[in-house]
């Protein structure tokens, strides 16, 4: 078993909650409520402007052009083709790009994505890998999912949305990533790995909280009135 098969068998009841949550269910089956879509979109938005600098933290990290490369690549991906999804679907939903820059991270948000990048920062290219992949791998796997589902790529809505994140484009992302930090993990001692792993879990229980955020449309406690 690899070290990231060993990990993805440890956060599978974390994934199976994820993957059956009603905002994920509703895109695959047309019926998620377009106001919960839209706060999604725009959280999303401002949650991958901070991905795009931790891969971007990658870039500098790698030890070699091979791994460069694949950052930089990566990192193409997120900011010229996954935000552009997230830009054109705003527009359709009449979300201007200023309102779209302007959206202040829900709590959630600002709380995956400070805590990915805190472990970014400690300069270590494993635990890096580790904040990141579970963005990657379980959307690829949720899109793959959703894609088995009749007319789900094909919805006016949220087709779209399921075509970018079941593609063989975005796949190899995650694909990419997955190698990389089994490359990374051999030699390590147990201890190591299992703080990989800790941080793998925690970003997976903080994909879990962007999907639920996103459906009940959380609001810091200021705009609740």
């Amino acid at each position: 078993m690899t070290f990231t098969q060993r990990i993805r068998k440890n956060a599978d009841a974390i994934w199976k909650a994820s993957h059956k949550h009603p905002f994920v269910q509703g895109i695959g089956y047309g019926t998620l409520d377009l106001e919960s879509f839209k706060y999604f979109m725009r959280q999303d938005y401002k949650y991958l402007i901070e991905y795009s600098r931790v891969m971007a933290m990658g870039t500098v990290l790698a030890p070699d052009l091979d791994t460069m490369s694949g950052f930089a690549k990566a990192l193409d991906e997120t900011l010229n083709t996954e935000m552009e999804l997230h830009r054109s679907y705003a527009e359709r939903l009449g979300i201007s790009r200023e309102e779209l820059e302007a959206t202040i991270p829900g709590p959630v948000t600002l709380a995956y994505s400070s805590y990915m990048m805190a472990e970014a920062q400690k300069g270590a290219l494993a635990e890096l890998i580790a904040a990141i992949l579970p963005c990657a791998w379980s959307y690829y796997e949720i899109g793959l999912q959703l894609a088995k589902i009749p007319g789900a790529t094909e919805h006016e809505q949220y087709g779209e949305w399921v075509r970018m994140y079941a593609s063989d484009e975005f796949g190899e992302i995650a694909e990419w990533l997955i190698s990389k930090l089994d490359e990374l993990a051999e030699g390590k001692t147990e201890e190591e790995l299992e703080q990989l792993e800790a941080i793998f879990l925690n970003t997976s229980r903080y994909e879990y909280m962007f999907w639920d955020m996103a459906y009940q449309q959380e609001r810091w406690p200021e705009e609740l009135e």
